[in-house]
């Protein structure tokens, strides 16, 4: 298998968060053509993770995963002597070649029988992990692949989705009085989570507070009704004390959700490698029953979701050698 090659062949596969079908698809065969059982495990409608184990393996002490899914948009391969491009080269395309072509290194030169875990939804709600959560293998260890330039992770932030929704009521914008403006309450609620103290771990960093969505109001003319914005809090611990915070904060201006929390995660490392603090999430606290996690994979954090997305080659060839030392140390434990 041509590692470069194929991780084109995955981008070129457009498997947008909910679209993922066709790239398991081309997964499951291409995994079976090398020698895997192959396992398509049900998520909802057409959409399934994809389980490859070797022949007459039903536990192995190690297994490799990470996702399927991209962000939108889709955008097709192209390479330069240096580097591949395109949607999800290093986030996560370019990591299943990776993980692939250790897994059969593995097998092939050093008799160690390792699986692959490749699931979908994680750049939205992490659905295909919870479900596969849900039919462990009694694996030992979860190496999960993420782009971290080949260094081990010490820590993953985790992630707090926090949804505000304003009430309000119309009327004509020339007599405000007679109306109720819920973009009011809702800016009025944003500025008082802005000067929010959020916490900060000395090994990991700060917390931080994103507004990524605000909606609402029906015309420059009207007094508006109905107002929501969308928060992410990167988590460096529990969220007990944030989510009081907030409610504390706006509960006599808005109504406050909390959609989705992936938890914050210190990890395995193993010596000799690289080390750094993952500021992003994971599908890792969602396989809790899939081993001990590890978090490592090759590609940049900084150029993922971006019209520029990239993988370096010798990047992603060095990720082959470094996933075999891996698997052959923990397989060895």
């Amino acid at each position: 298998m041509d590692p470069i090659r194929f991780t084109r062949e995955l981008i070129d596969i457009e498997s947008i968060t909910g679209n993922e079908a066709q790239v398991g698809d081309f997964l499951a065969e291409r995994l079976a053509r090398l020698g895997y059982v192959v396992q398509k495990g049900p998520v909802e409608r057409h959409r399934f993770n994809v389980l490859a184990l070797p022949p007459g393996v039903t536990s192995p002490t190690v297994v490799f995963s990470t996702h399927m899914d991209t962000v939108p948009p889709h955008i097709p391969s192209w390479e330069d002597d240096r580097r591949i491009y395109g949607r999800g080269a290093c986030d996560a395309k370019g990591i299943i070649a990776a993980q692939t072509a250790a897994s059969q290194r593995l097998l092939s030169e050093h008799k160690v029988a390792t699986g692959l875990l490749f699931v979908v939804g994680e750049e939205k709600d992490s659905l295909g992990a919870m479900i596969a959560n849900e039919h462990p293998i009694g694996c030992k260890f979860l190496v999960n692949g993420e782009p971290t330039e080949n260094k081990i992770a010490l820590a993953s932030k985790g992630a707090l989705r926090v949804e505000l929704i304003a009430h309000g009521k119309m009327a004509h914008s020339a007599y405000p009085e007679l109306g109720d403006s819920a973009i009011d309450k809702l800016v009025e609620a944003l500025h008082l989570l802005k000067k929010m103290h959020l916490p900060y771990n000395q090994e990991i960093g700060p917390s931080t507070l994103n507004i990524g969505v605000i909606e609402g109001g029906r015309a420059p003319n009207v007094i508006a009704d109905h107002a929501r914005a969308q928060i992410l809090i990167r988590l460096v611990g529990p969220s007990e004390d944030i989510r009081r915070g907030i409610v504390d904060a706006v509960r006599d201006l808005v109504e406050v959700q909390f959609p989705l929390e992936i938890a914050f995660s210190k990890l395995r490392t193993i010596g000799g490698l690289p080390t750094m603090v993952a500021a992003f999430t994971t599908d890792i606290p969602k396989l809790s029953n899939w081993g001990e996690p590890m978090l490592l994979g090759p590609g940049s954090i900084h150029v993922a979701h971006t019209e520029h997305e990239f993988i370096d080659k010798e990047q992603l060839m060095r990720a082959i050698d470094i996933y075999t030392q891996v698997g052959k140390e923990l397989s060895s434990k």
